[in-house]
């Protein structure tokens, strides 16, 4: 099969295209004939080597994948060939009681598609059938593809962790962003009030249009002090989070009291300073989230499905362009999702 990997950790041109052995799936594994696979900031940390991760080398990054059951092992029963269907992103080894399925992120046999494992940007892939779950035609291979890590990634940050009430004011950064895109939805859903930050006047629009109450340009606007003067001074209840340290002590200036301030990701760096008197004085939390589980990524496929959450996508690029397609995810040009066509 075709596919893009590298043999060595850089930049986007150590992104190679070319033939690679194909993947022989397992007795309880499903071959799928990959149609479309939405990039992650996740494939750029990978590309770039991750502290105290060791890969598998060469490596096939993508994370979010959607596709065509090409066959089914002997051992796998719900798919069949023909069938359209996503991958979970979210993997958990060895055999897990259904009742806990919905702490899969907190274990330690919990993996990522394309970290450990070989990921989507190739022509097929194997995956054990638990995995997938199946896709109707309301949405094209790309559309679906957008969908599963950052929709579930936002879902576990408002639902699961922040527990955003109706009535309830969110900040949400990056409206733009993949996370931020869905999130914006997420908590539209939830019944709560949206504020969020945009890069470019450009993206006001498509930003509203997912269901912001109001945006603000962060880089001619200094979004702490809009937020204070867009909630009388009192602070908005939730913060979503993935940048850092570059917006750190604003995020904790414009929290409410009891406010709680919810981070998956660190794309300004991975180290930050907190005055520990606004943490214990205001009642601050702070929450880590790491993705999601399987029971809420079946949540959000639902959601989706119904229309409650649109995917966004940005820009479709052909597979053997995946260096171009990450150069314009570290450009921070993108509004949604940026997807590879395959």
């Amino acid at each position: 099969m075709n596919a893009v990997f590298f043999e060595e950790h850089g930049g986007p041109e150590v992104l190679k295209y070319g033939e690679f052995k194909d993947p022989v799936p397992g007795p309880n594994d499903v071959l799928i004939a990959v149609r479309a696979c939405a990039l992650n900031h996740l494939d750029i940390w990978i590309r770039k080597g991750l502290p105290g991760i060791t890969i598998p080398m060469p490596h096939i990054l993508g994370s979010d994948v959607s596709g065509v059951v090409l066959e089914c092992g002997k051992g796998a029963k719900r798919f069949k060939k023909g069938d359209h269907v996503i991958i979970a992103p979210c993997q958990l080894l060895g055999h897990v009681p259904e009742a806990l399925e919905s702490k899969d992120s907190y274990s330690k046999e919990f993996e990522i598609l394309g970290l450990q494992s070989q990921g989507g940007y190739a022509e097929k892939i194997a995956v054990n059938e638990r995995f997938l779950i199946s896709i109707s035609e309301r949405y094209t291979f790309e559309e679906w593809a957008s969908v599963p890590l950052v929709t579930l990634t936002a879902y576990h940050m408002l639902v699961t962790r922040a527990k955003v009430k109706p009535g309830e004011t969110v900040l949400i950064h990056a409206a733009g962003s993949g996370v931020g895109s869905a999130a914006i939805q997420i908590a539209k859903f939830l019944g709560a009030t949206v504020f969020t930050t945009v890069g470019d006047y450009k993206k006001v629009a498509r930003a509203k249009k997912l269901g912001a109450d109001e945006t603000i340009q962060y880089k001619t606007r200094d979004f702490s002090e809009e937020v204070k003067q867009l909630t009388h001074g009192k602070g908005v209840d939730v913060i979503v989070d993935h940048i850092g340290p570059e917006i750190w002590q604003k995020n904790i200036s414009c929290l409410a009291r009891g406010g709680r301030l919810v981070t998956c990701g660190a794309t300004s760096g991975p180290k930050v300073e907190i005055d520990l008197r606004f943490l214990y004085s205001k009642q601050l939390s702070i929450l880590g989230s790491y993705m999601g589980s399987l029971a809420e990524l079946h949540n959000v496929m639902a959601l989706t499905e119904k229309g409650r959450v649109i995917p966004t996508v940005d820009q479709v690029f052909p597979l053997k362009e995946s260096a171009e397609a990450q150069r314009r995810m570290e450009g921070r040009k993108n509004f949604g999702k940026i997807v590879l066509k395959v």
